[in-house]
């Protein structure tokens, strides 16, 4: 069986992509800070046959990233890394003249530095995986300006090239960052409060973006969802 890590799993995207890749016979290490919660996304994996371990914990701490990494060698290895967990920094957005530094530093932490770490952590196995993969979460905000989302960009945009470097550096694996667009998530719903996201896809209408990419192996690079959608 492949397995695959996946951070920020208790809910959103990185529940909907456990759910999928459980479906596909992964087994799976799964992330996330509320036990409560990162269980019952495990036990929706467990009944499609996966084989679950759940570590609660944050992944800014370096112990909890190698008890990610020594669960994935447990169940025979890793084949697929993906950085999903993030935080906003302010919630709600607010514009740069009043964003905490404090929250912008957290933001860093979560999003840059913590997959990072994770990802120096988890190579030694990547490498020996027949197809190892990476996915690194990003978003449009990483490449265009919009009001409010300069330091969360920010953020985004610095992951997008540590995995362009990172694509360069390791030509074995595959690299791909990936914008999933607009989610109806807890995530969008706290940046702009009062938003309507009636119309949003949700994460089980995106995640089978992410199955497209471990099927059909594209070369190393940033791509939409939307746009990959798109060109089905």
């Amino acid at each position: 069986m492949a397995v695959a890590i996946i951070t920020g799993a208790s809910r959103g995207l990185g529940r909907a992509l456990a759910t999928a890749l459980a479906g596909q016979g992964w087994d799976l290490v799964l992330d996330a800070r509320k036990a409560d919660v990162l269980e019952e996304s495990a036990e929706v994996a467990r009944a499609r046959g996966a084989r679950v371990v759940a570590l609660a914990g944050d992944v800014t701490d370096a112990a909890h990233r190698r008890e990610l990494v020594a669960a994935a060698r447990e169940l025979g290895g890793l084949d697929l890394l993906v950085n999903n967990a993030g935080i906003l920094g302010a919630e709600p957005l607010v514009p740069l003249d009043r964003h905490s530094l404090d929250g912008f530093r957290a933001a860093l932490e979560v999003n840059v530095v913590a997959p990072l770490g994770l990802l120096q952590e988890a190579l030694p196995l990547l490498r020996t995986s027949p197809a190892g993969a990476v996915v690194n979460l990003s978003s449009d905000a990483a490449a265009e300006a919009y009001r409010t989302w300069g330091a969360y960009g920010a953020t985004k945009a610095a992951l997008d090239q540590l995995s362009a470097v990172l694509a360069v550096e390791e030509p074995g694996l595959r690299v791909w960052w990936v914008d999933p667009g607009g989610m109806r998530t807890d995530m969008l719903a706290a940046a702009e409060p009062g938003e309507d996201l009636s119309g949003t896809p949700t994460p089980d209408e995106v995640a089978p973006v992410f199955l497209r990419l471990l099927d059909e192996r594209p070369a190393s690079g940033r791509y939409s969802a939307p746009a990959f959608l798109e060109s089905r």
